[in-house]
């Protein structure tokens, strides 16, 4: 059988190279190949034995190169595919996701409020691609409580922090979910760490009183919900009893549930619909947040 590929997309950023490393740990994790991608479109036909002053791809090889040497540094013995390809990189790297197990792309994070700064075509693939994309930002500082929030919104309650290594992935309860805990639970199950299941599910108004919240409506609508996950979540524990899982109902919106509880993970997993042919490449809002907000590396997994 022919071992698993993951591509990490190079473009010569740090953030390219965090996320060529990332890669290349999971490739050794897994026992995959490792494909160091950079899309460049100007790349020009030549001669194998063309001497390196009249190389016109020069630029684009060092690339490729530099990154393939400084994972070596860390793996010397992974298996590594330098591909350097002419054409336009969301092309290239939507191709690439049908062809590997894993697509990551490094993302840049700017100012007070280090969000991710994804361009037009890291969008349109994370929206577009087969394969989970996992978006991994050079290492940088934990931003401030207020950047962890939505735009416009105040910072969610904070989520108690666990002090073992874990993953955490956010789940709805009214959709498609088996792409989503099967990429968690292998993840975790690989790591030999602690899985966390986030579901959000606001409060009604009728559990807002003029005095506060009912307690007892509070307290009946959160074990109905934590039924319910401890439900869908059965023949996933069954299938990966060597997991350790915690599952966490939060009455917040699901995307503010999702960035609170991520906070200290080593990495986070949503899921997204399937891309509409819409104007612009839609994510859904807890994808959208969790890119924007969340500093662990995240996998962003199609539904369909």
């Amino acid at each position: 059988m022919e071992p698993e590929i993951i591509t990490a997309g190079l473009d010569g950023s740090a953030e390219s190279l965090a996320a060529a490393h990332w890669a290349a740990d999971e490739a050794h994790r897994r026992g995959a190949v490792l494909r160091l991608l950079h899309a460049w479109i100007l790349l020009a036909a030549q001669a194998p034995d063309t001497a390196p002053e009249r190389d016109q791809n020069i630029c684009a090889r060092q690339v490729v190169r530099d990154a393939s040497e400084a994972v070596r540094g860390r793996h010397p013995h992974l298996r590594i595919i330098e591909d350097l390809v002419g054409d336009e990189p969301e092309p290239a790297l939507l191709r690439a996701a049908e062809e590997s197990r894993l697509l990551v792309l490094g993302s840049r994070a700017l100012t007070v409020w280090q969000s991710f700064v994804l361009g037009d075509i890291s969008l349109s693939v994370l929206a577009r691609a087969a394969s989970p994309v996992v978006l991994v930002r050079a290492e940088g500082p934990e931003p401030p409580d207020h950047a962890r929030s939505t735009a416009g919104e105040p910072p969610a309650p904070a989520v108690a922090e666990a002090t073992r290594p874990r993953i955490v992935a956010g789940i709805s309860l009214s959709g498609p979910a088996e792409r989503l805990l099967d990429f968690a639970f292998d993840a975790a199950a690989g790591r030999g760490v602690l899985l966390q299941l986030v579901h959000g599910r606001p409060f009604p108004a009728h559990v807002y009183t003029p005095w506060g919240i009912d307690p007892d409506a509070a307290t009946e609508l959160t074990t109905a919900a934590e039924n319910e996950l401890r439900e869908a979540l059965a023949p996933w524990c069954a299938r990966f009893p060597e997991v350790p899982v915690q599952r966490t109902v939060l009455p917040d919106s699901p995307a503010r549930a999702v960035v609170e509880a991520a906070r200290g993970a080593g990495l986070l997993v949503v899921g997204r619909r399937p891309h509409r042919r819409l104007p612009a490449p839609r994510v859904g809002p807890v994808a959208h947040s969790a890119i924007h907000h969340v500093t662990c590396p995240v996998a962003v997994v199609p539904h369909g």
